[in-house]
């Protein structure tokens, strides 16, 4: 009976591990490696403190947002009161109908011929900036040439000048070339503006896919052209919608060179929508929410077409070892 006591207390004084061990090995270290791999408080500390500036900035960038369309659906009285409302509680649509037909001026363009000036510059801009930039980032990536660190100099130092230092000097030179007021001068500007970025962007993209792919494929059987644009060329797409976007937004986007080029009926959606403040009359803030709202819904469109291609991982794997 004693001994069976021993025993008993000497079970319990060892432990559970000590008597699960197997071939005389304890398993307390390896209860000791997990108690390591468990975060510690600091860890856990740092990670919450980074989720919450996560999440301040998250919430500071689309309050604006947020703002806009709630101001756009509030009457007027509404929006200018001291105690506004964070939800549009008296709900109307009268912002939109008057930002869809107003004219900037009597006789001026109005919302859809607005819409579909920026509509034409931009897909003209974007269709250009990426055939240009493709074929440029290309041959500064894959090909040796006499000149090409010059270039690739000259393209960083291009996007150093800001537009504004030059804007007398673009005036002067489309007005010489009869171009003022037309969708064709201000698509030139905005290609010069453009292309220089999306040049250098690309060239990164094109650079890090490997050529070991198309070597691949000609030893297949394919030749160097069906090579690059079998192979090589879809594993661009990320680089393609990257500079697409950029060179999208910033068309849809731009004032000052359209306000200082275009006039009339030709005017774009920022200058469009820059004719509702009036120094003769009040601002109608609800109408003009009511039209930054509507610039923005194709930007957001366009987005959510592309996101999907927006991926930087298609090279990893293609390589087979």
């Amino acid at each position: 009976m004693s001994t069976q006591v021993s025993a008993a207390t000497q079970v319990a004084t060892v432990g559970v591990d000590e008597v699960l061990a197997e071939g005389g090995r304890s398993r307390t270290p390896a209860r000791r490696s997990l108690e390591v791999r468990r975060p510690s408080s600091r860890r856990r500390l740092s990670r919450t403190l980074l989720n919450v500036a996560a999440l301040v900035v998250f919430v500071c960038s689309v309050f604006p947002v947020y703002w806009m369309v709630n101001m756009s659906f509030t009457q007027g009285r509404q929006i200018i009161s001291r105690d506004p409302d964070f939800l549009p509680l008296e709900f109307t649509v009268q912002n939109y109908l008057t930002a869809w037909t107003r004219e900037a001026a009597p006789g001026q363009t109005d919302f859809p011929h607005a819409l579909l000036t920026s509509s034409i510059v931009t897909v003209g801009v974007l269709v250009v900036t990426l055939l240009f930039a493709f074929l440029a980032s290309i041959a500064v990536a894959r090909f040796h040439f006499r000149g090409r660190r010059g270039f690739i100099v000259s393209v960083l130092i291009i996007q150093m000048i800001p537009g504004e230092a030059m804007m007398f000097t673009i005036y002067g030179m489309i007005d010489d070339w009869r171009l003022m007021n037309t969708l064709l001068g201000l698509g030139i500007v905005y290609l010069a503006s453009v292309i220089p970025f999306t040049i250098w962007t690309l060239r990164g993209f094109v650079a890090g896919v490997p050529a070991d792919l198309e070597e691949a494929a000609m030893i297949d059987g394919c030749t160097k052209s069906q090579a690059f644009w079998r192979v090589t060329f879809p594993l661009l797409a990320p680089g393609l919608v990257s500079t697409g976007i950029f060179a999208f937004i910033q068309s849809w986007n731009e004032f000052t060179m359209a306000l200082l080029l275009m006039k009339g009926y030709n005017l774009t959606l920022p200058t469009w929508l820059n004719s509702f403040q009036s120094a003769t009359e009040a601002t109608n803030w609800g109408a003009v929410m009511a039209g930054a709202t509507l610039i923005s819904i194709p930007v957001v469109i366009f987005f959510l077409i592309v996101q999907g291609r927006m991926t930087g991982g298609l090279v990893a794997g293609a390589v087979k070892g």
